[in-house]
Order: structure tokens, then sequence, then C-alpha cells
């Protein structure tokens, strides 16, 4: 490929590029900006260090022919771009089969909403609720999550809180500052909508999967999409970015990294990023997350309960019921930071054990020998380095979301965590990669202009 103006003609006299635009990371943040740059008819080129595209989303197709998602699957009632784009995509829509609230078990029992220890963390949340609508929370940027848990009455109490915490943030609490939680609760919609299926941040899911999303974004680039190729450096002048993988080098007039900063803190940049953004890729770390799908051939246990769970066993987690209708049974868990991680030394087997066998006094002897088991810990995922989104190490101030995007000479910014409007999710990554494909079409250099680097004489 040669370098393209903006109606996709080579300029007359130009040093070859590989691409005009060249797009780092295909997750969706990364399709949706390479997707918007091509339909302004703009040449563009995406990198993925993995063997798959997707980044935090991954979908899966059952033996029993149904799909699953084993990243990122929920969009919020207020998640309009990505209800959208699913609609122009012919995927359908449904919603959750779930209440207000799960029920919450402990040491395998439900555990009454009027007890003393769910009174007393109700109230804790509501505290949250109100303290997040205030703008004046930096100063509680050096007190971490954990430090104040220990402030909270009761063991109970306590747990129904970390555990929520954990699933909420993925975040190991020690690492979590309260102004960061408060500022995230506040930008998605308030503790109620973060945690709630209808009308709240998990209102609805796709019978095909977020991953069906991702196959046909990258269908539709082709040939556009590179797989395995991890960029390794990215050197940057006025006029033209060559992008190092371990088997070539790429040129283009401009680039857009996707990767989160605590992934994107492996590329070297030359000349070294400015204090700014050094300071965003060493001051944030990704969450840990461990999320398994359980598929039976149909969900049985809704002859008797609703099968949605607080389980503050260890580990702590959430079991909802994700079966679109007709389908399938699916049962999904999430468990997150270090009680995600002590997961890991354990077999498939085991996991499935510690994870189901406690539900068989709710939802049944059956619930205990799926079809199948799905699994994965992206924490342990050297492209991705967790989830769900990044987390802001405790007094700094950086990484607190939404990130700054501001380019630096020609190279951009994207990702879920840039989002101006739902920070993290789905919805923010979409809106992320639209943002920066605009951001790059304006500043891109008027058609027939040639571009020139000091690489070039090298």
């Amino acid at each position: 490929m040669q370098e393209q103006d903006r109606a996709g003609s080579p300029s007359p006299g130009a040093a070859p590029l590989d691409a005009t635009v060249i797009v780092v990371g295909a997750g969706l943040s990364g399709l949706m900006a390479a997707r918007e740059l091509r339909r302004r008819d703009i040449d563009v080129l995406v990198l993925e260090s993995a063997d798959r595209v997707g980044g935090r989303a991954m979908g899966v197709t059952t033996s029993l022919g149904s799909r699953l998602d084993l990243g990122g699957q929920w969009i919020g009632a207020d998640h309009h771009r990505i209800s959208a784009l699913a609609a122009e995509l012919g995927l359908t829509q449904y919603g959750m089969h779930a209440e207000w609230m799960p029920h919450i078990i402990d040491r395998g029992r439900k555990i009454s909403l009027l007890s003393p220890g769910a009174l007393s963390a109700g109230a804790a949340l509501a505290v949250v609720a109100l303290l997040s609508r205030s703008g004046a929370t930096e100063r509680w940027n050096g007190v971490t999550l954990e430090s104040w848990l220990r402030r909270v009455p009761g063991r109970t109490a306590r747990r129904i809180l970390e555990v929520i915490a954990l699933t909420s943030w993925t975040a190991d609490l020690d690492r979590y500052s309260i102004h960061a939680m408060l500022r995230m609760v506040r930008m998605q919609g308030g503790m109620r909508t973060m945690l709630s299926a209808a009308n709240g941040a998990q209102d609805s899911l796709l019978v095909e999967g977020v991953g069906a999303i991702i196959d046909r974004l990258a269908d539709e680039l082709g040939p556009r999409v590179l797989t395995g190729q991890r960029v390794a450096e990215i050197g940057r002048d006025g006029s033209v970015v060559i992008v190092r993988t371990a088997s070539r080098a790429f040129r283009a007039a401009r680039v857009i990294v996707t990767a989160p900063p605590p992934v994107a803190r492996r590329i070297v940049h030359d000349p070294p990023l400015p204090a700014h953004r050094h300071a965003l890729e060493r001051d944030t770390h990704m969450g840990s997350v461990y999320k398994a799908v359980a598929v039976f051939e149909r969900p049985f246990w809704r002859d008797r309960a609703r099968a949605e769970f607080f389980i503050l066993d260890r580990p702590g987690r959430l079991v909802v019921d994700s079966t679109a209708p007709g389908g399938p049974g699916h049962l999904c868990m999430l468990a997150s930071g270090p009680e995600a991680r002590a997961l890991d030394g354990l077999t498939a087997e085991e996991r499935r054990e510690i994870l189901l066998a406690p539900l068989v006094p709710h939802l049944g002897g059956r619930i205990i020998d799926p079809v199948e088991w799905h699994e994965r810990a992206w924490h342990l995922d050297e492209h991705v380095g967790g989830g769900y989104v990044v987390v802001p190490d405790p007094g700094t101030t950086a990484g607190i979301m939404p990130h700054a995007h501001l380019p630096v000479g020609n190279v951009h910014w994207a990702g879920a965590e840039t989002a101006s409007e739902h920070p993290g999710y789905l919805e923010g990554a979409i809106q992320s990669g639209e943002r920066a494909a605009r951001e790059v079409a304006a500043a891109l250099p008027s058609p027939g202009a040639a571009l020139t680097s000091r690489f070039d004489k090298k």
C-alpha cells in the first residue's frame, strides 16, 4: 500500500506508507476507529498482538449451538451506541432474567435483606451513593477501599461490601482509592445503576453475543486487520510514524493506540512520551477477573428459583442467569481481585466443583453436571493484561477515569477508559474509537501533501 489522501488515491512524490493510519489494538475501540476511518475513505491498518481480535471481548459457540461471551457482555439501559450498532449488524438484544437485587449466600444459606448485616451494608452503599454525587472527593485519593471497609461494623456487612466492590471494579481493594471509586460511581450514573440489571448497567445481552459484533467488524475490515503483530516501538516526528513489530516496520501518517495504558507501556516511544502520558502508563494497573459460564440443555433452575446470587463464601462471586430466550441454559460466574487469582492453581474440574457445588441447595443437584464449562482468567492473558478496567494506583491522579487523550505529535489515543460517557464499558469503547477516528481525520494532511520523516535518513 502507498500513502493515500482522504479520497484514497496516492499522493504524488510522497514516501510510500503502509497505511494512512495505523490502529494499535483490535479490541472494540480499535475496530470501531478503523471502521469509521474506512467509511471516510481513509486507508487504515490494524495491528493486534494476539492471535485473535476482540481484546477484552471474546465470543464462544457452544456444542448446543448457543453463543456466549467470556469477556464483556452487558449492555446498559442507556448504552445507546452499542444498542444501535447491534441493531445495525442484525443482532438480537434481550433483557436480563433478573430482579433488582441478587440473593446473598453466606456459608451456604440465604441472608435476608432485612438482616442486620444486609441492612448495614445497604446503609454503607447509600453513603457511597451520596458521596459520589459530590465533586470534592480528591481528599480520599490516598485512602484505599480496604482501609474504609475495615471501619464498617459487622463481618457480614463488610463481606457483602467487599464482594460487591470486587465484582464491580475487579481491583485489589488495597490498591483502589476511595476517590477513584466515587468518581467511577458518579460517571456510571450512581450505585443503583451500576448494580442493577433491569434499567441498569446489566440491563440486556445479545443472543449472538458481543463476540458477534467483534467478528462482523473484523470481517468488514478483512485483510486490514493483522493479528500476531505486537507493537514494540513507535517512532514519531512531525509527519510520519514508524511502527515496529518483531517481524517488520510499518509506516503511517497517524497512529491510534487503543491498548490500555498498563499494556501500552510495553511500547517504546522515540522520542519518549511526555510526562503526563508516562505517568498514566506508570501509575495504573489492570484488574484481575475470572469468568466462567456453565452450559445446560435448558435453564431447569427456573422451575424452582431464579439463579442470581452474591456468594460471600470464598471465592466471593456473582452468579447470574444469562440464558437467551428459548436457548440452552447459561449460568455465568464472575470472581475478581485476589479471589480470582486464588483459582489459578486449580484444575478446571476443581474450579467447576468449587463454584457450582454451593449452588446445589438453591438450584438442585443437576447444577453440578453442565453439558459444557467455559472459563477465562483475564489476568493471565498477556495481551489484555486483565480486566474489566484499568485501575489507578492510590494517591495518583493520571489514571482516574476518564483518561486524558491529548495527541502526542501524530500519535492519538483511544480505548474504553478515555470515553467521556460510560468509561470502561463496551459503550465507552465505541465512543472512544469513533472520537479518535474523527480526531485523526481532521488532523490528516491535505490531499497531495508529501510526507517525509527523519527516519528516511536512517
